[in-house]
């Protein structure tokens, strides 16, 4: 008797990513995999939406900019899925290396498939934000996952559904990590080599760095409250 076959979604939130988004799709396309591309269009004020309407994938559009959290929540509550594969907009050419980290979850080596990539070959900021994300999982949960800021993951149908807390902007990869660890879910980071936008240390780096470590640290606040 033949297996039921797990479906597979793979989820794309983006704003803005009229550079990369065509690349990111077609080369996920490549992999056999994914039954269905969804693209949830967060508000993009460029040819984003112009661009995904064109190559024959599932397009959810946001009125206006609500955040990678918002964008990922209403994927989760608008698709029929066994496994979500989360991705960024801006891998490109290298979104094809996904598969290292859906052929795991289907394996099930773990519930929830964590992509680490390598060390970034620009200088960017020093580090506080990794430190800040990683360290509030290891004070809530325990646990070192070194990659907690990766958006490139895959999680099975129980493991998400799991998840009661997922904040709109930054800080939903690390709300998503304590939560499947809090429920007693595993979670295992595998090395990839993708690629995606790196920010520099300049002003605007800065800016976004700070902006992050906010986020993340109102996210670990609020995680003091929830379960």
């Amino acid at each position: 008797m033949n297996a039921v076959k797990k479906k597979v979604v793979a989820v794309i939130p983006v704003y803005n990513e009229e550079e990369f988004i065509e690349n990111t799709i077609n080369n996920i396309k490549k992999i056999k995999l994914i039954d269905e591309i969804v693209v949830v269009n967060d508000g993009s004020t460029d040819r984003t939406r112009e661009i995904v309407s064109n190559l024959n994938v599932t397009l959810i559009n946001v009125d206006k900019n609500r955040g990678k959290g918002y964008a990922i929540n209403k994927a989760i509550k608008n698709c029929d899925f066994d496994y979500l594969v989360l991705l960024d907009g801006d891998l490109g050419k290298t979104s094809d290396e996904a598969i290292k980290i859906i052929e795991p979850a289907l394996n099930n080596e773990a519930d929830v498939i964590i992509a680490r990539f390598q060390k970034p070959k620009k200088k960017g900021g020093f580090g506080l934000v990794k430190k800040l994300a990683n360290r509030g999982v290891y004070f809530y949960t325990g646990k070192d996952i070194s990659s907690t800021l990766s958006g490139q993951r895959v999680y099975n149908k129980k493991s998400i559904s799991s998840i009661k807390y997922i904040p709109n902007r930054y800080g939903v990869e690390v709300a998503m990590t304590v939560g499947v660890l809090r429920n007693g879910f595993t979670i295992k980071e595998v090395d990839v080599e993708m690629t995606h936008r790196e920010t520099e240390r300049n002003l605007e780096g800065f800016i976004h760095r700070g902006r992050q470590f906010i986020n993340i640290l109102i996210t670990l606040i609020n995680l003091a409250f929830r379960r």
